[in-house]
C-alpha cells in the first residue's frame, strides 16, 4: 500500500512540476522527499560529506533541467537514483583523471577518506565495513550499496545501472565474498 502511494504522490509532483504556476513548489517538495536517501546513496561512494553536496547539487541541477521531459517509464525515484549513480560515478572518473592516479590508488584515496572521518574506529565493526565497501572495485561497490542498504531489488537497479539482473547477481554476490574475506582477516 505505502509505495501505491508513493507512485500518486510522484505523479502528483511530476503533474505540479509541469504546471508553470507550481512548478517550483513541486521541485522542493521533490528535493525534501528524496534528498537524504540520494546522499546517503552518494555518501556511501564518495564517503566525503562535502564532495557527497557538491554531487548532490549537481544531481538535482539536471533534474530541474530534465523533469519535465520526465517520460513516466520507470518510477521517479529509480530515475533519481540513475542520475545520482551517474552523476557520481562521473565525479570519481574526473578525480582520478585530475590526479592522474590509478583505480587503485583513487581507492585508497577514497580508503584515506574514510579513516579522515570524525568518529572514525578501525575496531568499530560499521567502521570495518565500511573499509571493506570502500576496498571494492567500483562496480561492485555501486551494486553492494544499492542492494545492501538501500534494499533496491534487483530490477530497479538493473534500470538504474543499464546492465543486466544477472550481471548485478554476479556482481553482488562476489563483492559479499570480498566483504566478507576482508571482515575475516581482522
Amino acid at each position: 500500500m505505502a509505495e501505491v502511494e508513493i507512485l500518486n504522490d510522484d505523479k502528483v509532483l511530476l503533474a505540479s512540476f509541469k504546471d508553470e504556476k507550481t512548478r517550483e513548489q513541486a521541485f522542493t517538495q521533490l528535493v525534501r522527499k528524496y534528498q537524504e536517501r540520494l546522499y546517503w546513496h552518494i555518501r556511501r561512494m564518495v564517503t566525503d560529506h562535502d564532495d557527497t553536496n557538491d554531487i548532490l547539487q549537481n544531481v538535482f541541477i539536471k533534474v530541474w533541467k530534465n523533469l519535465g521531459d520526465f517520460r513516466e517509464e520507470s518510477n521517479l525515484y529509480t530515475w533519481l537514483y540513475r542520475i545520482g549513480t551517474n552523476e557520481t560515478l562521473t565525479w570519481i572518473e574526473q578525480q582520478k583523471r585530475r590526479s592522474s592516479a590509478s583505480l587503485s590508488d583513487h581507492e585508497s584515496v577514497l580508503a584515506n577518506k574514510l579513516e579522515a572521518q570524525k568518529g572514525f574506529d578501525a575496531r568499530k565493526i560499521e567502521w570495518k565495513l565500511q573499509q571493506a565497501i570502500q576496498s571494492l572495485p567500483e562496480k561492485q561497490r555501486v551494486v553492494f550499496n544499492l542492494r545492501y542498504y538501500d534494499e533496491m531489488p534487483y530490477e530497479e537497479m538493473a534500470e538504474v545501472l543499464n546492465t543486466s539482473i544477472g550481471a548485478l547477481k554476479a556482481s553482488y554476490h562476489h563483492a559479499v565474498k570480498k566483504v566478507e574475506a576482508f571482515l575475516r582477516e581482522d
